[in-house]
């Protein structure tokens, strides 16, 4: 089917979802934060089409994980944040749930996520030996920089960033640079992204720091690569400028939430209840923000998109009545 068409038609469905609002609200006017990074943008748009066709009045309103979770620990708004990023706030999470101020939604709304290393999947077809760190390390032959092929290319983290400290301090940890390793830095996102597009495109090997559910790898997979286990006070090191001694440690688990305000869950049960069952693979995600960047689609096209495509996904999320109404728009 031609591209333009395509999304054409996905346009069409995502106005008509956006209009699709009854004149007598079953569940009345609610906010969902529009988080400032892709997969909570596409989570919140297929949230807010299918509570449009269950007949609520939905409002999409912009986010970012720490103010979007201060204004609803506060005020109760917005009523849903459908990915809130916990672990660098567990703290205000865990005290702002037991003091009944939000409600923990979905613990788990999406599954297969994290940051991590990770290497391309034509080097590990090539040596299934290359499971853990330990055994990609010892072959930096297989991963040559580009300006110095003697030595193995290791992309770090992005400057600037949190995970820069400890993508620096692993590769001390690891000892990298006596073995044989660069340790590069993308510069941006973008960087990080267009080197795994373009060694991916180019069928050449690539070992480095990324994470999940990315559009990026839903297009071009890459494969993850054991780093061990996770060590609380090594990673608090690791993350510091000013470690001394880093050591071996994965990254944490990923704590991520669908976060609702108490105020909401009390005056809406039913919903907040449907909503627990809003959950995508790492798959899933990956598959439709890969969709979305290829068809240079909106997020409303790209939820309408997955809603079209996985109905048996989304089938299961909601009673018979729920299923119906939405099943009826897709048509």
């Amino acid at each position: 089917m031609n591209i333009k068409f395509t999304t054409k038609a996905f346009g069409a469905l995502a106005a008509a979802l956006l209009l699709s609002t009854s004149a007598n609200a079953a569940c009345g006017k609610m906010q969902i934060a529009d988080m400032n990074w892709a997969s909570a943008s596409l989570m919140a748009n297929v949230d807010a089409a299918i509570l449009n066709a269950m007949g609520c009045e939905t409002e999409l309103v912009v986010g970012a994980t720490m103010t979007t979770w201060a204004s609803m620990d506060a005020t109760g708004k917005p009523d849903v944040a459908p990915e809130i990023w916990a672990n660098a706030m567990a703290t205000l999470v865990d005290s702002a749930v037991a003091a009944g101020r939000v409600h923990v939604g979905n613990a788990a709304p999406m599954s297969g996520l994290g940051e991590g290393w990770f290497m391309d999947p034509i080097t590990r077809d090539a040596h299934p030996e290359l499971t853990t760190v330990e055994a990609v390390i010892a072959r930096p032959d297989l991963f040559p920089d580009k300006e110095d092929p003697s030595k193995g290319a290791f992309m770090g983290c992005p400057a600037g960033w949190g995970c820069q400290l400890a993508s620096i301090n692993l590769f001390r940890a690891h000892d990298m640079e006596a073995k044989g390793w660069k340790l590069l830095d993308p510069g941006s996102a973008a960087g990080l992204d267009a080197d795994i597009v373009r060694a991916s495109e180019q069928g050449e090997p690539w070992f480095g720091y990324y994470w999940a559910p990315t559009a990026v790898l839903g297009k071009y997979p890459m494969v993850a690569v054991s780093v061990g286990e996770y060590n609380a006070e090594a990673h608090t090191c690791n993350g510091s400028v000013d470690c001394t001694d880093p050591s071996y440690s994965a990254y944490p688990a990923a704590k991520v939430v669908t976060a609702a305000s108490q105020a909401f869950v009390d005056r809406e049960p039913e919903i907040a209840e449907l909503m627990k069952n809003v959950s995508f693979t790492n798959a899933q995600m990956g598959a439709v923000l890969a969709w979305r960047l290829d068809n240079n689609a909106s997020y409303d096209e790209a939820a309408v998109y997955f809603l079209t495509t996985n109905k048996d996904v989304w089938g299961g999320w909601l009673n018979d009545e729920a299923k119906g109404k939405l099943a009826a728009l897709l048509k």
